[in-house]
């Protein structure tokens, strides 16, 4: 079977060319505040949490929390999105991640905050990202076309790194300005922009008499992958992603401090801040630089040599002894993430089959968001037997292995 490189058309792209739709233009806006919101509500509930019980376990349970719903719903998710409009999916997703602000502050105003209130409000935040994601990526397909669908993908990538920066800054200016548990309550307001918006969304599903297969849970999972497994780019880009994510994924991130230790910054002060915004402001450049001028566009040889080099730059970081080259990595891998990230993603969504295309980008979301529940394991676990470069290296390498193998594996002709 050969590959589908071919879906792509190969004509240059125009800079930014998603942003050029109004609706798309909207809807940039008002998803980025929305995510903006998530990354707020963590700042202010993880701190509401460590002030309330001083608790490594809940810690630990926030992360599982956060990313298991998307490894076990994901393609439930994409499910209910191909059945019904995805706008409000988006919506009843917005409305719990409202909940979930509005409950931190009304038991916190209280004082009536408990262990397991904490757990609850964490598991529902987590079911509100995996809501919005399937569908999400569906509307913004409806929105652009297949055209533009690489472009709407990697602004969507942008605005979500966009949240990531900007949150922290203003769930840091909403804690001083109203206190966590009133600045909390303001935090569920910034979503609403993006939930009237939806009402009055200009575009919706083109009628499709195509018939959608009923939703069932768990039971969609195994269905779905037999249905994609001759399809080797789809296969390819999902294990690509599920594998950045279990090898790699983000929880070097928690090792920061540890790794800021050792390239000599003793304080959480600047130094440390900057080793921890060093991938997200790669990551934003990405999404600013390539848009400008329409580069690489999707194709799975592109999204494997990319991978490839964010493989080599986390390698490189963990054997980093220098605070600068260290800064200068982080910075590379940020934006070759973002690069190879959503390559990965516009190519299974203009490969998926439209009567399941939700399905299947639950799927993918299952992978490459999923994986990050057990990363700890690799970069974490791992390195509190052997330290964590020699961990985050050997996970590095081990991912580079991995995409060799699919790579010949994708790219090979009959």
């Amino acid at each position: 079977m050969k590959t589908h490189e071919h879906s792509t058309p190969p004509t240059a792209q125009k800079s930014f060319a998603a942003l050029r739709q109004p609706a798309f233009r909207a809807y940039f806006l008002v998803s980025a505040l929305s995510m903006m919101a998530d990354n707020i509500e963590h700042v202010i509930s993880y701190w509401m949490m460590f002030e309330k019980f001083h608790s490594p376990a809940l810690a630990g349970f926030a992360v599982v929390s956060h990313w298991l719903p998307f490894l076990l719903f994901s393609v439930y998710s994409g499910a209910l999105a191909d059945r019904f409009d995805p706008r409000r999916i988006i919506q009843l997703g917005l409305l719990c991640f409202i909940a979930a602000s509005a409950g931190w502050g009304y038991l916190f105003i209280t004082d009536t905050l408990e262990m397991w209130h904490a757990m609850v409000l964490l598991v529902l935040h987590g079911f509100a990202g995996v809501l919005w994601g399937p569908a999400g990526q569906l509307l913004i397909h409806d929105i652009v076309g297949p055209a533009q669908l690489q472009s709407a993908v990697r602004l969507s990538a942008t605005a979500r790194m966009l949240g990531q920066l900007m949150g922290p800054a203003i769930g840091g200016g909403l804690m001083l300005a109203f206190g966590p548990p009133h600045g909390i309550l303001v935090n569920a307001l910034i979503y609403l922009p993006f939930m009237f918006w939806l009402w009055k969304a200009p575009f919706h599903r083109k009628h499709d008499d195509t018939p959608k297969p009923v939703a069932r849970g768990l039971a969609d999972i195994v269905p779905t992958m037999r249905l994609v497994a001759g399809n080797r780019t789809i296969v390819a880009m999902t294990l690509l992603a599920g594998g950045a994510s279990l090898f790699v994924g983000n929880a070097y991130q928690a090792q920061m401090p540890g790794f800021a230790h050792d390239l000599g910054a003793s304080h959480a002060d600047f130094t440390y801040s900057m080793l921890l915004a060093a991938d997200a402001a790669g990551a934003l450049i990405a999404g600013f630089v390539l848009e400008s001028r329409g580069l690489l566009q999707a194709r799975p040889r592109t999204a494997f040599i990319l991978a490839m080099l964010w493989c080599c730059t986390i390698g490189s970081f963990a054997a980093s002894s220098s605070y600068a080259l260290a800064i200068v990595l982080l910075f590379c891998s940020g934006f070759l993430q973002l690069s190879f990230a959503s390559m990965a993603q516009t190519l299974v969504q203009m490969e998926a089959p439209v009567n399941i295309r939700g399905r299947v980008i639950g799927l993918y979301n299952m992978s490459s968001l999923g994986m990050r529940a057990f990363a700890g394991v690799t970069v974490g676990l791992l390195g509190s037997l052997i330290g964590i470069h020699w961990s985050l290296a050997l996970s590095a390498l081990m991912l580079l292995a991995t995409i060799g193998a699919l790579s010949a594996f994708t790219l090979r002709r009959r």
